[in-house]
């Protein structure tokens, strides 16, 4: 691999002598050799001084000090605790009071959130492990307030465990049925479009469960196969392949039937909560309030235009509705995890004015105030701060690329709490006088810092060192900024990653990567860019190749203010895909780009992109990758499709004209298309009928099929596979 590379790099740009240092392998890359070091699983806990993590090597639960960063205990190791018969854990939930921990292993995923996993109850006084149940794995486990009970998911239904009666299990619901029935998790489409796996609560004094049921009966069922395959190997299906079926609603079709349930756990008694509700309505999410007698519940109507919190009081059943959002177009999916609960307080985003600001409420559902980042949108939102007043966020006044954190006081004044450009990422102790910081930019690996509340850095935690030194053996270019102005009079911005060696005399040619899906940046001033993460590795990986590589969010992508954001609405891939091929064109009038090799590629929504972006008209590409694409909207599912496009019935033109399988015949340039037959998400069926289209319109084309993968595309050698056709293609057509 290493000499074709080189051998590619002198046919490409002319130059034959070899690096000094040393070329990237593949494999190393797609291994995750480059990633960096970082903080795992961090818990704060209640007392606000400390914080958990799992220990470096995987062993240990560690109690660590947020002003010192020492450690402070070893709440649990897995070579000391009594009752281990497990090698290794992959994650934990510790009890409100800290004296009991949920230790998980056996981890199986099943969509992109959820997994089932075998629990263990560990007592932090006793160092003693105890199954948390004998009936088979379990998902979502959940500690009441008291840490008495844990409620938790098993084949749909839902029990509980009460650690005060010598771990007494009890069933909740019967009704539970795979493909029919679902309680307290959420169905396949409100998982994905909502990054939801949890969908029941507590109340606040631990006397009553309250869940979301979905009846999902009437919602259609999709099927892929299931074949032996490898790594690993199915071999139930060595003869005859299998297929796994599931309910995935499409755009128009029905969704499931949503309603909420509570039960009073002393008198075993299950009520059906008396909820105003569309008949197609959803319900995102249902959180605790610090009042026993309310339950936050979240609705929207089918369009998502339109978002209530309702109070609901798990014991009469009523509800009382205290907030009403509404918004031009759609509400944005990160709203609903983005909503704080406090003791007395309800912090909510919204677009409202047009920008992501804050709007803090009384939980009666009274306005208090708002809080409006000048030209700025609030990019994330970590909570409010009852006993001063204060509420923590970030924005990206410096930039669309750019995420500072921030602290408005009561008095309306505000702090930055960050110090340098980039991206900042906190994790605040639950009282706010503490925040671990991690912080990186685009050629700087994260660098993670303990600060106090008015920004102060107390200490370094993680300055990923190492990283840097096995970097320093290869040649790295480092990623460039750039920006410019479409012919329609829009400014773009992108980044840019050129051979180590760069001639500007010469001329390069160009990989685009992209994903320009609605909300979704890829131009940010982090180290996690591109299409591998690690620095934007793979992309540091064709450029010692002697490509030029690009990436360019278009009109459609975070960042900039709703006008911005969607104006893709109804016609997605449309613009998108126009401001694709004007950067193609932008970059061709450079001096040092050969405007006859340009490339794009991208994934998922970038491999719909990067089709739309081929037969957009303008005969700009060589060639392009797509991978695991969408092709036709009305192939996607109900949730994200009908956010930005609305039913087919309301919206046929937008569903009709604007897709990669009707413009087949405009297709230009060499096309690899790769897929997983096994891809939940986007069936392959997207990748069968655009194939269709282009034999029947007599378009040449290459494809990579995947045996049992997911959207994903990995596991064993699968991702070095694919990475690797990624790129010997684009040498072989660009050469």
């Amino acid at each position: 691999m290493k000499k074709i590379s080189l051998l590619c790099f002198a046919a490409l740009v002319g130059v034959t002598q070899l690096f000094a240092a040393r070329s990237f392998d593949l494999k190393d890359l797609t291994s995750g050799t480059f990633y960096p070091e970082n903080l795992k699983e961090v818990t704060p806990l209640a007392d606000g001084e400390s914080y958990t993590r799992i220990s470096p090597d995987g062993s240990k639960i560690l109690k660590m000090s947020f002003r010192t960063d020492e450690q402070t205990a070893v709440l649990f190791d897995i070579k000391k605790a009594r009752g281990v018969n497990f090698t290794a854990f992959d994650g934990y939930i510790i009890s409100p009071d800290g004296s009991r921990i949920l230790i998980q292993t056996n981890t199986h995923h099943i969509y992109r959130h959820s997994f089932t996993a075998t629990y263990y109850i560990y007592s932090v006084e006793n160092n003693k492990l105890e199954p948390l149940s004998d009936g088979g794995p379990q998902q979502t486990p959940l500690f009441s307030p008291d840490g008495n009970q844990i409620a938790f998911v098993r084949d749909n239904n839902i029990f509980i465990v009460k650690l005060l009666f010598n771990n007494s299990e009890s069933q909740i619901t019967k009704d539970g049925k795979f493909n029919e029935i679902i309680n307290g998790i959420p169905d396949w489409v409100n998982e994905e479009e909502f990054s939801n796996d949890r969908s029941m609560v507590f109340n606040a004094d631990g006397t009553m469960l309250c869940w979301i049921r979905y009846d999902e009966s009437a919602v259609k069922t999709f099927s892929f196969p299931w074949y032996k395959g490898l790594n690993p190997e199915k071999t139930e299906y060595s003869d005859y392949p299998g297929a796994y079926t599931y309910k995935y609603p499409l755009p128009g079709y029905d969704n499931s039937k949503v309603s909420v349930y509570s039960y009073d756990i002393k008198a075993r008694q299950t009520r059906k909560i008396q909820l105003s509700l569309d008949a197609d309505g959803y319900i995102p999410r249902i959180k605790m309030t610090s009042d026993a007698s309310k339950v936050a519940v979240f609705t929207m109507n089918r369009h998502q235009d339109r978002l209530d919190i309702y109070m609901a009081n798990p014991r009469s059943t009523v509800c009382q509705l205290i907030i009403r959002d509404e918004i031009n177009k759609y509400i944005k999916e990160e709203s609903m995890e983005a909503v704080k609960i406090t003791s007395e307080h309800i912090l909510l985003p919204s677009e409202r004015d047009g920008y992501n600001h804050l709007y803090l409420y009384t939980l009666g559902g009274n306005l208090v105030r708002k809080v409006c980042p000048e030209k700025a949108v609030v990019t994330d939102v970590y909570g409010y701060d009852e006993v001063t007043g204060s509420i923590y966020y970030a924005a990206n006044p410096f930039g669309a690329d750019d995420q500072q954190v921030y602290v408005s006081e009561k008095s309306g004044k505000v702090e930055r709490l960050t110090d340098k450009a980039g991206f900042n990422t906190p994790i605040f102790s639950t009282d706010f006088k503490y925040f671990v910081n991690t912080w990186s930019d685009m050629n700087t690996p994260p660098v993670v810092t303990v600060r106090t509340n008015s920004g102060k850095e107390l200490k370094t935690i993680i300055d990923n060192n190492d990283l840097n030194k096995k970097l320093s053996a290869y040649d790295l270019s480092k990623k460039e900024k750039f920006h410019f102005t479409t012919s329609e009079g829009v400014v773009l911005n992108g980044w840019m990653i050129k051979p180590v060696n760069f001639d500007a005399s010469k001329r390069y040619p160009v990989i685009m990567y992209q994903y320009g899906g609605p909300g979704v940046q890829q131009v940010l001033d982090k180290w996690s860019i591109g299409a591998m993460g690690q620095g934007g590795i793979y992309e540091e990986y064709l450029a010692q190749n002697g490509f030029v590589v690009v990436c360019v969010d278009g009109r459609g992508t975070g960042g900039r203010g709703a006008d911005f954001e969607k104006c893709t609405y109804l016609r997605l891939g449309e613009k998108e895909a126009k401001d694709q091929v004007e950067a193609a064109l932008y970059l061709g009038s450079l001096p040092y780009v050969d405007k006859a090799r340009i490339g794009i590629w991208g994934w998922s929504y970038g491999g719909w992109n990067t089709l739309m972006s081929m037969s957009e008209g303008r005969k700009v590409f060589r060639a392009g990758v797509a991978v695991a694409p969408p092709t036709c909207w009305r192939f996607y599912d109900s949730v994200y499709t009908e956010r930005y496009m609305r039913t087919p019935k309301e919206n046929p033109s937008g569903y009709n004209e604007v897709n990669p399988i009707a413009r087949a015949s405009d297709l230009n340039g060499s096309l690899l298309i790769c897929h997983g037959f096994a891809d939940d998400n986007v069936h392959f069926q997207n990748t069968a009928e655009y194939t269709e289209a282009l034999v029947q319109a007599d378009k040449d084309f290459k494809e990579n099929f995947y045996t049992n993968r997911n959207h994903g595309i990995s596991g064993g050698n699968t991702r070095n596979h694919l990475f690797r056709q990624i790129t010997n293609f684009f040498i072989g057509e660009m050469k």
